[in-house]
C-alpha cells in the first residue's frame, strides 16, 4: 500500500518537472528553434489547431525560423497567431513561406526573461510539495485506521521527503541552465 502511494508520489512529481520543462522550451532564449511558436494555435477552417499541425518549422541560419504551411489558404491565419502571441516577433511573408527573424536579446528582456523563468520555477516546486502534502496526508489517515505502523509511518515519510528533495534538485537545475542560457550573449 505505502509502495503503491510513494510510486504515485514519484509520478506526479515526474510530470510536475516535465511540465515545467516544456514551459521553459517555450521561452525565447535568443536562438531560433520551434518549440517556440510550434504550440501556438491558428484559426483553421473554424477551430484552433497548434502551428505545427498545418505547417512545418524549420530553423535557417541559426537565427531565423522558416514556417513553410501545407495549404496556402491558412498563410494570413499562421501569421495573425504570431502577431497576437506576446513573443514579439515580426514574420515576413514571401509567398506561402513565412520568415521569422529572431532579433538579439536586450540585456533587459534577459532579465524579465530570468524573472519568468524563476516564477515558472516556483510554480513547479509549488506543484511537487503539494503532492507531498497530498502523500503524507494520505499516510497519516493510513496511521490513523491503522493501516501501518508508526515505524513504516516515519519509514515512509522521510523516503517522500527525499523524493520531494531530488525533484526540486531536478527543477533548480533545470532553472540554472536556461538562466545560464539566457544571460549568455
Amino acid at each position: 500500500m505505502l509502495d503503491d502511494l510513494k510510486k504515485d508520489a514519484a509520478a506526479r512529481m515526474t510530470k510536475c518537472v516535465h511540465n515545467f520543462q516544456g514551459d521553459l522550451k517555450k521561452l525565447r532564449t535568443g536562438r531560433a528553434h520551434p518549440s517556440l511558436i510550434e504550440h501556438l494555435k491558428v484559426d483553421y477552417y473554424g477551430s484552433e489547431v497548434p502551428l505545427q499541425q498545418v505547417a512545418s518549422i524549420t530553423v535557417e541560419e541559426g537565427r531565423t525560423l522558416v514556417i513553410s504551411p501545407w495549404e496556402k489558404s491558412v498563410v494570413q491565419a499562421i501569421e495573425k497567431a504570431i502577431f497576437k502571441s506576446d513573443l514579439g516577433l515580426t514574420p515576413m511573408t514571401a509567398g506561402t513561406v513565412i520568415r521569422i527573424p529572431m532579433p538579439p536579446l536586450t540585456e533587459e528582456r534577459r532579465r524579465e526573461i530570468t524573472k519568468v523563468l524563476r516564477h515558472d520555477a516556483e510554480n513547479a516546486r509549488v506543484a511537487v510539495r503539494n503532492v507531498r502534502r497530498d502523500v503524507m496526508n494520505d499516510i497519516k489517515e493510513m496511521l490513523k485506521e491503522k493501516l501501518v505502523s508508526q515505524d513504516d509511518e516515519r519509514r515512509a515519510e522521510v523516503e517522500v521527503q527525499k523524493l520531494t528533495d531530488k525533484h526540486v534538485a531536478e527543477i533548480d537545475g533545470l532553472l540554472a541552465a536556461k538562466e545560464k542560457e539566457v544571460m549568455h550573449v
